[in-house]
């Protein structure tokens, strides 16, 4: 990993620890600021609707700028929130400090991926791209239970205090590390909306949200998953999630990767075998081990697609790539809360833990058949000049 790629990868650590390590936190954020803990959880939702919300507007109102003086500010920015974070008086206060910061989030991503793609050949890309994500992969392996347990160990607050300063500590990385110049479009806002009514972008985006869904329709509700169905140890749920965290991480590898050899193939071969996954899932879901090598296939899967997807929306956005992509990270967020509630409303329905799965697959199959209809649409464009010529 070059040093631009890794202190790309540092604040995307950054970001995806204060992100997600807040779902462990939630006792002792709710008893400090006197809220229960599902008015607590709510502080998840905003995030994921500020990155929706976020992506778009923080993205065009920077698309003039060069780019790293708009990563430097989308890093101090990150900085803000998380230090509002740490001295939140109540709990609306921490909400906002928390969309805040969400709104960095998106276009953190989006533009941070494109820069990445420009840092290296045009045969690498997806493979940079995966570099810098794999700082929020490893939040979820290293970031998260440490700055849990760090949270219950000196209160919920340091473990803010300890995100700034992994802001504050990528920030002089990019700063260092991130060339001045690069290689990438910046084009004009009307170019880059003008953009989004392309097809193949709106398709990319689609598959995005269905197979974010897909991930947290089961995911979220994983915990008493296991404890309720497997019958795993609250400790134990601990160490599956850090196993799952590996799986993602080395999926997001082997997705850049593949994604550099055949973007769509990627694609399609990973949400029909993701599909094939949830059915196995809903039968080792009673046995511990077939459980955890589950989990971990589960996890590579999820994570595979990301890169090709990212791939797929640069590519169909060429010469104004900066809000399609931003626009991406916020329909990955936008699949996270839509999977959420319908797993919370299949389970509201009567649906058992150990057949939620199930309903993850009906949407990893809903990704499958956007990819199919897209790369029908990439056939019959392809064939086009050739059938043009034959008239000639």
């Amino acid at each position: 990993m070059s040093l631009p790629l890794f202190a790309l990868a540092l604040a995307s650590f950054g970001i995806g620890t204060t992100e997600f390590v807040i779902m462990g936190l939630l006792p002792e954020v709710a008893a400090d600021l006197g809220v229960s803990i599902p008015t607590a959880g709510l502080l998840i939702t905003g995030y994921a609707m500020g990155v929706v919300v976020g992506a778009p507007i923080v993205a065009a109102a920077t698309n003039g700028l060069p780019r790293k003086a708009t990563l430097v500010g989308l890093t101090g920015m990150f900085i803000l929130g998380n230090f509002l974070c740490a001295i939140a008086p109540n709990y609306w206060f921490l909400m906002g400090a928390r969309v805040v910061t969400a709104f960095c989030h998106g276009a953190y991503f989006g533009i941070g991926g494109v820069v990445a793609a420009g840092l290296v050949p045009q045969n690498q890309r997806a493979r940079a791209m995966a570099l810098m994500f794999a700082g929020l992969t490893v939040a979820n392996i290293l970031g998260v239970p440490a700055g849990t347990a760090l949270g219950q160990w000196l209160g919920w607050r340091s473990t803010f205090w300890a995100v700034v300063a992994i802001g504050a500590i990528a920030t002089t990385a990019v700063v260092l590390w991130v060339p001045k110049e690069i290689p990438v479009s910046r084009g004009n806002l009307r170019q880059e909306v003008r953009v989004l009514a392309n097809t193949q972008v709106l398709l990319a985006m689609a598959t995005s949200v269905a197979g974010s869904s897909a991930l947290f329709a089961v995911f979220t509700y994983i915990a008493p998953l296991l404890r309720e169905v497997t019958g795993v140890s609250p400790h134990g749920v601990t160490w599956i999630l850090v196993l799952f965290g590996v799986g993602i991480t080395f999926g997001n590898i082997i997705g850049g990767r593949l994604a550099d050899w055949k973007v769509m193939p990627t694609l399609i071969g990973s949400f029909a075998v993701l599909a094939l996954v949830f059915v196995a899932l809903v039968f080792t879901s009673h046995s511990l081990v077939p459980m955890i090598v589950t989990i971990v296939i589960w996890g590579v899967l999820s994570f595979a697609i990301v890169p090709p997807l990212q791939i797929r929306v640069l590519d169909g956005a060429r010469g104004a790539p900066n809000l399609a992509s931003s626009l991406n990270q916020g329909a990955f967020n936008l699949g996270n809360a839509a999977g959420a509630w319908i797993g919370g409303a299949a389970l509201s329905a009567g649906v058992p833990y150990d057949h939620l799965p199930w309903v993850g697959m009906a949407m990893a199959l809903v990704a499958l058949a956007i990819c199919l209809v897209s790369r029908s649409i990439d056939r019959r464009n392809a064939a086009r000049p050739q059938f043009a010529m034959s008239l000639n």
